[in-house]
């Protein structure tokens, strides 16, 4: 059974100052880009702080893409931290010089991990894997080099990480299920590109040895 009981229209529940945040930041990326005027973004901007619930939020991005700002659904099981044992060790680090490397699978989410690709390539699928921490940051930086992070469609995301001759992509950030941890992205792609995507979760495959 829920702790919590869960709202028929997920849409009512109330918004929280870090969502309002999230929207606002949303907008003033869509003003740059040229997508809103400054006056609709001067407008929506005092919508969003006056935001009462996610419905409310939903009516100022709804016609932006990749807003992400849908009310929450109910977490799949699978994020409960009692999942994962206790002294269960966490790699803290992925590293890709001139090659690649991979995380895929029932693989363990320390709260900090970061991924470093030199002329290489990074892969870090989070669709399967258990959290220790409610909230995790990943560092992700590249040079020549590309990081590839796989999430849940449910996990809440936020993207803030530079790109600098390369591309650091935000489109994934947005909100997730309650009970789904919240993972950070932040970082630096210089001649590279950081990539973060949502895919809904399919069959977990047997990770390779080495991988």
């Amino acid at each position: 059974m829920s702790d919590q009981p869960v709202p028929a229209d997920p849409s009512r529940l109330r918004a929280a100052d870090a969502d309002r945040d999230r929207v606002v930041e949303l907008l003033r990326r869509a003003a740059a880009e040229g997508r809103i005027t400054f006056d609709e973004l001067d407008e929506r901007i005092g919508q969003a702080y006056a935001a009462r619930t996610f419905a409310d939020l939903d009516a100022v991005t709804s016609d932006l893409p990749g807003a992400g700002m849908n009310a929450p659904v109910r977490a799949a099981p699978r994020y409960q931290p009692p999942e994962v044992p206790v002294g269960t060790p966490a790699p803290a680090f992925s590293v890709a010089i001139m090659g690649g490397a991979k995380r895929a699978g029932p693989w363990v989410v320390p709260s900090a991990y970061t991924a470093v690709a030199v002329m290489g390539g990074i892969e870090l699928d989070l669709r399967h894997a258990r959290f220790m921490e409610a909230e995790v940051t990943i560092r992700a930086f590249c040079l020549m080099g590309g990081v590839s992070i796989t999430v849940p469609e449910d996990m809440a995301v936020d993207v803030s990480g530079i790109g600098f001759m390369g591309g650091f992509d935000h489109g994934a950030s947005g909100l997730g299920a309650p009970g789904a941890p919240h993972v950070r992205v932040v970082g630096f792609a210089m001649m590279g590109g950081v990539e973060v995507k949502r895919r809904p979760v399919q069959p977990a495959q047997p990770e390779l040895p080495g991988a």
